[in-house]
């Protein structure tokens, strides 16, 4: 049913986008406003020092508000929405989700009914993006919601709120919070004023490597550090037992979620990581400690095993060098001629490949510095550039991609300009362009002098079935590579390393999920197994 059916005029409502370096998603945080079945929206996105194509973006659409200031986090671009909006009510939408289509009207239509409430929040879908699943984020509260709120955050997402104007008249974003400013705020305003949650679904939470909520430890922190500040409010026993209650639960939460992540991501635990554990669960940090320090038990265990010994160790995890004898194999899961996964690993929890691509950017960060010119999007000038990039260009093949500053074959591009780029990240290409010589030539010309070219191609790969099967003419090797540099980057410097061993590979070509390997096996390197060569190639620095 329509909201205009219950409502004799359509308050307006300002959807504020706040945006930093997210350009490659606020398209469809944009047009989900735009999609949506309530017809009085105003869209207000707030550039919070973005250096990528978030202007470019915007203004794309006649009708969206574009705000541009200085870098100044999350919480001040949200108040400097709330402070140019025009709405009745008020909708916060982060650049890398979106609502759905009746999320609106739903809002706005619980908000006209609970007259006296500050706030609706409905439910969202949490869209994993590495592991390809979708959750669903939902706690039914009915009554007594500040103590419920003091217990943990039910609402979760900022998108699924719709706020009255006045709120923003009283209360801001907490600009000194380096995250958990939503549940501050809810906090805040629940304990002074009614407020409304129902059980219909809002919005989509997209969760990736760069959201600030992968840190879990730093969550913690933050969670724990915004109910403290509740502790002088609480006014009744029941309030205090919530908080105390809140406090455990906290710990509990973030401490599961700490143990899944590093046992299902096969990810190694940092000091912080084995400290909150230690501290707050203990129960989980003896399961981590005792999965993970093997070396005590390989020590001298082979002399003493025998050969079905050392087989059940292997397949534990715990002997990692037994050879079966000739004709006694086991094939498993590999014992056919067909692959798991036609999409590289995509569809179980991501490709092999990425985790060596990506070491690989991590270690050569420090080159991602200045006016970067990365191929197909900018992902990973925003994810390793770190504050070092003062200019971020995208190169495409295609003319219509919104997101490209330059359109064109990079084997063949003289419209680039000479000596322009401090950096050049080019992983997962090189193999589709037909003249890689002729690419390679490119990078060098339009490099700085001393400029660095970060490379990847693969080794031992499957090739695509879908979109790049037609144009994927090489694989290459360590030494190919060598040769290749040392032609098209002459008197510059270079450095050239492999990546992978047999089970990667063979991982791979089967396509295995990343979170399928464990991280022993990834890290394990052996050149007679290539599955990627990386390169970086620096342009001789000219007097």
């Amino acid at each position: 049913m329509s909201i205009n059916n219950h409502i004799g005029s359509n308050p307006l409502v300002s959807v504020i986008i706040p945006c930093f370096n997210h350009g490659m998603y606020l398209h469809k945080a944009i047009e989900s406003v735009l999609r949506q079945t309530y017809p009085s929206t105003e869209i207000i996105v707030v550039d919070d020092g973005s250096m990528d194509n978030t202007k470019a973006v915007a203004n794309q659409y006649p009708g969206v508000k574009y705000i541009y200031q200085q870098n100044q986090g999350l919480s001040a671009a949200r108040n400097t929405g709330a402070k140019h909006s025009s709405g009745d009510f008020l909708v916060f939408l982060d650049a890398d989700d979106w609502l759905y289509p009746r999320g609106i009207e739903i809002n706005v239509s619980y908000l006209v009914k609970n007259q006296d409430a500050a706030f609706v929040s409905g439910l969202y879908d949490a869209v994993y993006v590495e592991e390809n699943a979708i959750r669903e984020g939902k706690h039914e509260v009915n009554s007594d919601h500040y103590k419920r709120l003091l217990q943990c955050n039910y609402i979760g997402m900022i998108a699924a709120v719709i706020f009255r104007q006045w709120v923003f008249k009283e209360f801001s974003y907490d600009t000194s919070l380096r995250n958990c400013e939503d549940y501050d705020l809810y906090l805040r305003v629940a304990r002074k004023y009614p407020v409304f949650h129902h059980q219909n679904k809002i919005a989509a939470y997209r969760l990736h490597s760069s959201n600030m909520s992968a840190n879990i430890p730093s969550m913690l922190k933050g969670a724990l550090r915004v109910l403290k500040r509740q502790k002088d409010q609480l006014r009744s026993k029941e309030e205090k037992q919530a908080y105390e209650a809140g406090e455990v639960i906290w710990k509990k939460y973030y401490s599961r979620e700490l143990y899944e992540t590093l046992r299902q991501k096969r990810k190694a635990a940092s000091g912080e990581e084995l400290q909150m554990l230690m501290r707050y669960r203990p129960k989980y940090f003896l399961r981590y400690t005792m999965k993970n320090k093997k070396a005590i038990i390989k020590s001298g265990i082979k002399d003493l095993t025998p050969a079905f010994g050392l087989k059940l160790l292997n397949k534990v995890g715990l002997q990692n060098h037994y050879v079966p004898p000739v004709g006694k194999v086991d094939l498993g899961d590999f014992n056919q001629v067909k692959p798991f996964s036609k999409e590289f690993g995509y569809d179980r929890g991501g490709p092999v490949d990425r985790y060596y691509i990506e070491n690989f950017l991590r270690e050569e960060s420090g080159s991602i510095t200045g006016r970067v010119l990365e191929i197909g999007d900018n992902s990973y000038t925003m994810q390793f550039g770190n504050g070092r990039v003062t200019h971020s260009d995208i190169l495409h093949v295609d003319e219509s991609n919104p997101s490209a500053t330059f359109v064109g074959d990079i084997s063949n591009a003289p419209h680039l300009p000479d000596n322009a780029f401090d950096c050049i990240i080019l992983t997962q290409t090189l193999h589709l362009i037909y003249d890689f010589k002729g690419a390679l030539h490119t990078c060098h010309r339009i490099l700085k002098s001393g400029g660095n070219l970060l490379l990847t191609v693969p080794g031992i790969t499957p090739i695509d079935h879908g979109e790049w099967k037609e144009t994927w003419y090489w694989s290459f090797t360590d030494k190919a590579m060598q040769k290749l540099v040392a032609e098209t980057f002459p008197d510059g410097t270079s450095e050239i390393n492999t990546h992978g061993n047999v089970f990667a590979a063979t991982a791979f070509l089967y396509g295995m999920g990343l979170a399928e390997v464990s991280k022993e096996k990834l890290d394990y390197n052996d050149p007679h197994y290539q599955v990627i060569v990386s390169v970086k190639a620096q342009k001789a620095v000219t007097p």
